[in-house]
């Protein structure tokens, strides 16, 4: 039981760790922690007695006690190892965002230049630097991986301004990836297979539905199997093979974070954990009222944050602006300061998301210079996005 435990540690621990710290401050960061805190919290004797009274006695899935074959090991192993994965969790965690932060710091390079970019945004920036006519409309990527195909879908909505890019992502299992067999007989018979299996997938992931471009990553597709699959690919698209378009995709989207192309200016990337909405106000500026942009649709949700400080005169709140680009209505959401005294304030507010569609206020009275010193009252209160 001790060496099926130590084992179970590091195979779930390790991974769930090393998730968490990839995502950090992220939904599979907390989702991970959260798992760990249970660990470390939960008794171990309660839990054995929990799981005891679930699949042994309610549901009568597993032996309660007892010697015999694998299922006498499984309620032990689980209630014995769940605080140590919780422990490994942290344990890998903690150090793979220390080794991050010591790279950082070995580069020598500003934390707030280092960002995190995923597979699906890579392959948007990636295009951003490819003719319009490749993914006007729709443009997929496949990329063989093991056992399976990951799929990436790109689509543009044209009817938006800035346009908006959508990206969907999918795990199609696909056979396992190996060398094709020597044998005449045996590769013809692989060779229809995977050729099959692939037609099967790209139709239905094609849906009937027009496709400009398509790409080719991963070395399952580096073999010359696709007889069938490559003529339905090529019917009316462009098709292209490669195996660093996510490296390259990467590097553009440094190069436009630091100075953004012209394309990429004109679109907008809400791909996974990336705000869906502009948020402003609107404010007056030299009498005369205009909008001021607080955060803007395409950064990742779990960065977005910004403050800034106001006159309030004759009143005792402000609004906050939300235009989706979702296609969804906009709303004016009013935020109140309750108990503000006197008819002019100075505030200073931030605004920042603690869940990914939850916007959250918080306002400081800063008083108005001799005339009203503060009175420390802060306001918080959440916005809904949608």
């Amino acid at each position: 039981i001790a060496v099926i435990c130590m084992l179970l540690q590091i195979l779930i621990g390790t991974p769930l760790g090393i998730t968490a710290a990839v995502h950090q401050n992220g939904i599979a960061d907390r989702i991970c922690m959260v798992i760990a805190l249970a660990g470390v919290s939960i008794p171990g004797f309660w839990l054995a007695m929990m799981l005891v009274l679930l699949f042994a006695v309610r549901l009568g899935w597993l032996p309660p006690y007892g010697v015999g074959g694998i299922q006498y090991f499984i309620l032990p192993c689980i209630a014995n190892a769940f605080a140590g994965i919780a422990s490994q969790a942290r344990q890998t965690r903690s150090s793979m965002l220390e080794v991050l932060n010591q790279v950082v710091a070995g580069l020598h390079l500003r934390t707030e230049k280092i960002t995190f970019q995923s597979h699906a945004e890579s392959y948007y920036c990636f295009m951003l630097r490819q003719p319009w006519a490749l993914w006007n409309n729709r443009s997929v990527l496949f990329a063989y991986r093991d056992s399976c195909i990951q799929v990436y879908v790109l689509e543009c909505n044209l009817r938006t301004t800035p346009v908006v890019v959508y990206a969907e992502e999918r795990e199609l299992p696909f056979f396992l990836w190996e060398p094709l067999p020597g044998e005449e007989g045996e590769r013809e018979a692989r060779i229809r297979e995977l050729d099959g299996g692939f037609l099967r997938v790209a139709q239905e992931v094609f849906g009937g539905k027009q496709v400009d471009s398509v790409y080719l990553i991963g070395d399952g597709f580096d073999q010359e199997w696709m007889k069938d699959s490559l003529r339905f690919l090529c019917r009316g698209r462009r098709v292209f093979q490669g195996s660093n378009l996510f490296s390259k995709g990467a590097c553009i989207g440094l190069q436009e974070r630091l100075a953004p192309s012209e394309t990429g200016r004109s679109h907008v990337f809400l791909g996974k954990d990336k705000l869906k909405a502009n948020v402003g106000m609107k404010v007056l500026r030299q009498g005369e009222e205009s909008y001021y942009a607080l955060l803007d649709a395409g950064m990742n949700w779990y960065e977005a944050e910004t403050e800034m400080e106001f006159y309030i005169q004759d009143g005792n709140g402000f609004q906050v602006t939300v235009t989706p680009l979702t296609g969804r209505n906009g709303k004016q959401a009013q935020i109140l300061l309750e108990d503000l005294p006197g008819s002019m304030a100075r505030i200073h507010a931030r605004f920042y998301l603690e869940e990914e569609n939850c916007l959250t206020v918080e306002a400081r009275d800063l008083g108005f210079g001799e005339f009203r010193p503060s009175q420390g009252h802060v306001w918080k209160e959440k916005i809904p996005l949608f």
